[in-house]
């Protein structure tokens, strides 16, 4: 980092980013608004997101949007929120296309609405060839329902004498979960002031570096995005294994 360039350097910036965007009905209530209105925030502050990871140079973002276990919510505000999503989808694909962003979807589709699921099928099939940001959001997704699709796939593979039980591997199941397509997160970004997962790419975060922030999901604004960046750039991301130079220090103590 220069001291005229106060964004974090591109050689430690993330591949993948994942969101977990908390804070919607908090930010609604403090302010004297509904929590329909705090979604309705939300979801304009994706926009600002998409733009984020565009100038940034971040080629994936996963956004989790409605999570398997919402359908527990008020019958109103889940309907509130299938009209966001219904409504997004009219207004800002064409514009994600012009921009390069190709759009991806997982989690169980086929539970939601035969016009939204014609409308997630076409914005994939207008977008495919994009290039410049790859945006999946996770929709009626759990991290638990993934691994179960996952492991009835290579169970069936198994069954149908297509692979052998001996051959199972972590390898093999992270190709049969949804993001088989898209690296693993690098950054796993969580708004609102919660500090867990909440069933969510359980596990694709497997040694993702985690960042949990108390800004509501409608605050998080470019400075807050680069501050998660900054934190991200301080990380040493060693996967399970030791600094090397810490163990050669140590080897030529022993033998002192």
């Amino acid at each position: 980092m220069t001291a005229t360039d106060s964004s974090p350097s591109s050689s430690v910036r993330p591949v993948h980013i994942a969101v977990v965007m908390d804070g919607n009905g908090r930010w609604a209530k403090k302010r004297g608004f509904s929590r329909l209105e705090g979604h309705r925030r939300g979801v304009e502050n994706v926009r600002a997101m998409v733009e984020n990871c565009v100038r940034h140079e971040v080629p994936y973002l996963t956004l989790f949007a409605f999570s398997s276990e919402n359908w527990r919510r008020p019958k109103k505000e889940v309907a509130w929120l299938m009209r966001l999503l219904d409504g997004a989808l009219d207004r800002e694909v064409k514009t994600l296309h012009s921009n390069g962003v190709r759009l991806r979807f997982i989690g169980d589709l086929a539970s939601l609405a035969a016009g939204i699921q014609k409308k997630i099928h076409q914005s994939c099939e207008l977008t495919r060839e994009n290039s410049t940001l790859n945006l999946t959001i996770a929709l009626n997704y759990g991290g638990q329902w993934d691994l179960v699709q996952a492991f009835r796939r290579v169970l069936m593979a198994v069954q149908q004498g297509e692979i052998c039980l001996d051959n199972l591997s972590a390898e093999l199941i992270a190709e049969n979960l949804s993001t088989a397509q898209i690296p693993n997160p690098d950054l796993f970004i969580r708004t609102g002031g919660e500090k867990r997962m909440s069933n969510f790419l359980l596990w694709q975060l497997a040694y993702t570096e985690l960042y949990f922030t108390d800004t509501y999901w409608p605050d998080f604004d470019t400075k807050e995005f680069e501050m998660a960046l900054e934190s991200f750039a301080t990380r040493e991301r060693r996967f399970g294994g030791a600094e090397h130079d810490a163990i050669e220090m140590e080897v030529e103590d022993v033998h002192a």
